[in-house]
């Protein structure tokens, strides 16, 4: 490996730690502002607006004035904001209301199993026995996150909006996966937080969705903070900078290695659950999440998406090399290039197996 190379790697992951530990900083000041009097909504249209004023710009430079991506992918972006980022958040939001942090966030990151199900029924790519194994661990880790096996109270509410964001998330995996686009994932991230952020004001001010905000001081374990302190670090670290973070990150290791150093915004959003919130998890909630972050990964490990011998499709690189069958005639696309050169290999063929993590 080149110098080169090699600080490109380290500042990769440095960057996708970032990315990580701001994601995992969500869910802890939500809860708190939730605690204050806000609704899920105001705190999830505050935060993915806040986000947009900040990428919208970046966005608008990287496009260089070609606008014609932008206007065929309209139907695409307006399907992330409304899905992937509006409808995750706010499910995700509403599910810390009365579930912990980690547990709401651990069943989120099931969200990969998920997308191997849809693969499988929907085009046929049947998982591998690694990938089933994978699943079954996630499985038995989130009966011990939820605590089922102790007779505690199950929250029915609570599992029900987790389960959501999952599949919100599962969702959001499947939408970013779409690299023939052409668009610049930071015109992706941009316009969805734009569109999801105005839709959800504009049904809030409709009342079809509580929208409460209060100016009251946002308490944590041991201090407090004011109102628009917390909105601020929620909406510019907790999804401008994650967001940003996570798509250099991805520029930098691919798809792959990125998705396994996401995980880390699990723990993250433990430690700060924990440092925040006193929310302690219990031994064997802790056991669940070392099994559910071991499926999510053995699932991640197993599965592998192939080009079929003699197609001429093109592999997209994703941070590993994938191999071409002989004969295939088909070249290998560097994803680390610049955002305007992807418009080049539209109709590139993607590895639909590297279902990244990436909140939301």
């Amino acid at each position: 490996m080149t110098h080169d190379a090699t600080r490109r790697r380290v500042s990769g992951l440095s960057l996708a730690l970032l990315s990580a530990s701001s994601f995992g900083l969500a869910g802890s000041l939500a809860r708190g502002l939730l605690d204050a009097g806000w609704s899920s909504a105001a705190a999830v249209s505050a935060r993915v607006l806040l986000a947009a004023a900040v990428l919208v710009p970046v966005a608008a430079v990287q496009l260089r004035g070609r606008w014609g991506p932008l206007r065929r992918n309209l139907p695409l972006i307006a399907a992330y904001g409304l899905v992937a980022v509006a409808g995750t958040q706010l499910a995700y939001f509403n599910a810390v209301a009365t579930l912990p942090v980690g547990v709401a966030l651990l069943i989120e990151y099931t969200a990969p199993v998920l997308v191997v199900g849809w693969l499988w029924v929907r085009h046929g790519q049947r998982p591998g026995w690694l990938t089933a194994g994978g699943a079954a661990l996630g499985a038995a880790g989130l009966v011990l996150v939820l605590d089922l096996v102790s007779g505690a109270e199950f929250d029915a509410v609570g599992t029900g909006w987790a389960l959501a964001a999952m599949a919100g998330a599962a969702c959001y995996f499947v939408l970013s996966g779409r690299d023939d686009t052409g668009l610049p994932a930071t015109a992706l991230a941009a316009g969805g937080l734009l569109i999801g952020g105005i839709v959800l004001l504009l049904a809030g001010l409709a009342g079809i969705v509580p929208l409460a905000a209060s100016a009251r001081s946002v308490e944590f374990s041991g201090f407090g903070a004011p109102w628009w302190a917390a909105v601020l670090v929620l909406g510019l670290v907790a999804a401008a900078l994650a967001y940003v973070a996570g798509i250099a990150a991805t520029r930098r290791l691919g798809s792959r290695l990125a998705s396994f150093v996401a995980l880390f915004e699990v723990l993250a959003a433990l430690g700060f659950a924990w440092l925040l919130l006193a929310q302690r998890p219990g031994g064997l909630q802790a056991v669940g999440g070392v099994l559910v972050l071991a499926g999510v990964v053995v699932v991640n490990l197993g599965e592998r998406a192939a080009v079929p011998a003699g197609s001429g499709g093109e592999v997209v690189d994703l941070g590993e090399r994938a191999p071409v069958p002989a004969g295939s005639g088909g070249e290998v696309v560097d994803l680390g290039s610049e955002p305007g050169e992807l418009g080049a290999h539209a109709g590139a063929r993607v590895d639909q197996a590297d279902l990244g993590v990436d909140h939301r």
